[in-house]
């Protein structure tokens, strides 16, 4: 009965943290998925590890192994490894104690909770970043970076210059900056490549 209250509070935990905080959020189906089926994997696993002879070492083990996989599948961003991450925790916390202790529950829910209030859309709104092609090639850096501020009605706090073309005349800058407060939100990319810098 302990073990079947430990999986049914770790699909709970995953649940919220997959379908109620990630996808309404991200809107991706296949990370969700992706979190799920991973927690409930190494919940299997560390399960079975807990109750033999080798134990949590080798539990702790598995989670090192499997922090270094590369995700090769597609691009995600660095919050969502974050969500790999937290997937991988509820599901060793879950499987490794014993039972539904006062320490795993604070735990799993600390887990879930900073996530939820980490990722908020209303945290660092306006801040943003972007790779911008812009059709000009840009050697100063100072104009540049006013070109940008015009442009996106924004401050630009940093601004890196990944490649200055000067036979196509294009500089590929990733950006990143905080919105003007005056200024609406933003139209992205489609708005900016079709935007031309003054000769």
């Amino acid at each position: 009965m302990e073990q079947l209250a430990v999986v049914a509070f770790d699909l709970v935990a995953i649940g919220v943290l997959a379908f109620a905080i990630y996808f309404p959020r991200n809107r991706r189906r296949d990370l969700a998925v992706a979190f799920v089926g991973i927690n409930v994997g190494v919940l299997a696993v560390s399960m079975v590890l807990g109750t033999s002879t080798i134990g949590a070492g080798l539990g702790l083990g598995l989670f090192g192994v499997l922090s270094i996989i590369r995700l090769r599948s597609s691009e995600i961003e660095q919050s969502e490894i974050a969500y790999y991450f937290a997937s991988l925790a509820i599901g060793l916390i879950s499987g490794l104690a014993s039972g539904i202790t006062w320490l795993s529950a604070a735990l799993i829910t600390l887990v879930v909770a900073t996530l939820a209030i980490i990722d908020t859309p209303a945290l660092f709104r306006r801040y943003r970043e972007q790779t911008i092609v812009l059709d000009r090639a840009y050697t100063d850096e100072t104009a540049m970076r006013a070109h940008i501020e015009r442009m996106l009605g924004a401050r630009v706090h940093v601004a890196f210059v990944r490649n200055l073309d000067l036979v196509s005349d294009t500089t590929t800058v990733h950006v990143r900056y905080s919105l003007d407060r005056t200024v609406p939100a933003p139209r992205t990319a489609q708005v900016e490549l079709r935007t031309r810098a003054p000769r």
